[in-house]
C-alpha cells in the first residue's frame, strides 16, 4: 500500500453546522450556536480562519433549517459597509468574514442522523477529492493552527488523518478513541477506532478532537453505514473500515482545545482568548482579580 496513491492536495473542507444547539437555549432559539461569539468573533469564524491558514480553498457548510445566518456572515454586507465607509470607519473587522463567490457551498442535512450522515450529505460537492472536516464546536487554538499541522503531516504520509489529544482515561467514554500503533513525534499510526467506548474497554486515552482529513472513499462506506452509538450514523465506524486499506495516522495537536459545545468550555475559551488579547488582556486580568475578591 503506497501513501503516494492517497496524497492529492486537500482543497475542500466540510463544516457540519446543522445542529440545534439545545445546550445553549434560549440563546440559540433564533441564533445559530456557531455564531455565538468568543470575545468578538463567532465560533465558525475561528474554524474558517484555521482552514484558510491550512490552504483550504472551498468551504462546504452542511446546514439545517434556521441556519441561513451562518452563510450571511461570510457574505458582503453592502449596507453595513457603505454606512461604515461613510462614517470614516475601517472595514478591517469585516475583511476576514468574506469568502469569495463560488468558494462557499451549502448543502442541507434534512434529518439529524449524526455526524456521519452530515458528512455524507456533502458527497456531491466533495467528489473524488480528499477533504478536511472541521467541527466548529471544538475551538483549536495554536500557532500554527491544528489543520495546518495536519496538512504538513498529510504531505508526508498521505491517506487519512485525525487530530488527537490526550485526556484522563475516565473521560474517554465521551469521545472517539484511537488504538495507537507506531509513533514518531506528533505522528501516530492508527490501528483501530472506537466511538465512545467504556472506560475499561478503551484502547488508549487519545481522543479524536474535531479535525479530520479523509479520502473520498469514506463516502461509499457512509452510504451503507448502519446506526451506531447513540442511534446515529457515526463517522468513526466508517473511518475504522479504512484502516488497513489506506494509510491512517493521528496527529497530536500542539496547542489547546476548548470544548465550546459546553457552557463551561465556552466560558473558558472566552476568558483564555481575552487574556491573550493585546487590546484587553491586562484589563480582563484585573477584572478577574476583582471578581475573585
Amino acid at each position: 500500500m503506497s501513501a503516494t496513491a492517497f496524497n492529492k492536495p486537500v482543497r475542500k473542507a466540510v463544516f457540519p453546522v446543522a445542529g440545534l444547539g439545545t445546550r445553549f437555549l434560549p440563546a440559540t432559539k433564533a441564533i445559530p450556536k456557531e455564531l455565538l461569539p468568543i470575545v468578538d468573533r463567532p465560533l465558525i469564524q475561528y474554524a474558517v480562519d484555521e482552514a484558510r491558514e491550512a490552504g483550504i480553498e472551498e468551504f462546504v457548510f452542511v446546514t439545517g433549517r434556521g441556519k441561513t445566518a451562518i452563510v450571511e456572515h461570510f457574505d458582503t454586507a453592502f449596507e453595513l459597509e457603505a454606512t461604515m465607509t461613510g462614517r470614516g470607519k475601517s472595514l478591517e473587522p469585516l475583511d476576514q468574514t468574506r469568502i469569495q463567490p463560488g468558494n462557499l457551498v451549502t448543502v442541507r442535512q434534512q434529518v439529524p442522523l449524526g455526524l456521519g450522515h452530515a458528512i455524507w450529505c456533502a458527497r456531491a460537492v466533495v467528489g473524488d477529492e480528499p477533504f478536511a472536516i472541521f467541527l466548529p464546536d471544538e475551538l483549536m487554538h495554536g500557532s500554527p493552527g491544528c489543520m495546518a499541522q495536519m496538512v504538513e503531516a498529510y504531505n508526508e504520509v498521505g491517506g487519512n488523518l485525525v487530530s488527537v489529544l490526550e485526556v484522563p482515561r475516565e473521560d474517554v467514554s465521551s469521545y472517539g478513541v484511537i488504538a495507537p500503533g507506531k509513533a514518531s513525534g506528533a505522528l501516530t499510526e492508527v490501528t483501530g477506532l472506537v466511538e465512545k467506548p467504556k472506560v475499561d474497554e478503551a484502547p488508549s486515552n487519545l481522543i479524536v478532537s474535531g479535525r479530520y482529513i479523509l479520502q473520498p472513499e469514506i463516502m461509499d462506506l457512509l452510504a451503507s453505514q448502519g446506526k451506531g452509538a447513540g442511534g446515529e450514523i457515526q463517522l468513526t465506524d466508517s473511518m475504522a473500515k479504512l484502516i488497513g486499506t489506506q494509510p491512517f495516522h493521528a496527529v497530536t495537536f500542539q496547542g489547546r482545545r476548548f470544548d465550546c459545545g459546553s457552557k463551561l468550555g465556552f466560558v473558558e475559551a472566552t476568558l483564555a482568548l481575552a487574556l491573550e488579547r493585546e487590546d484587553m488582556g491586562t484589563e480582563v486580568r484585573e477584572m478577574m482579580k476583582r471578581l475573585l475578591g
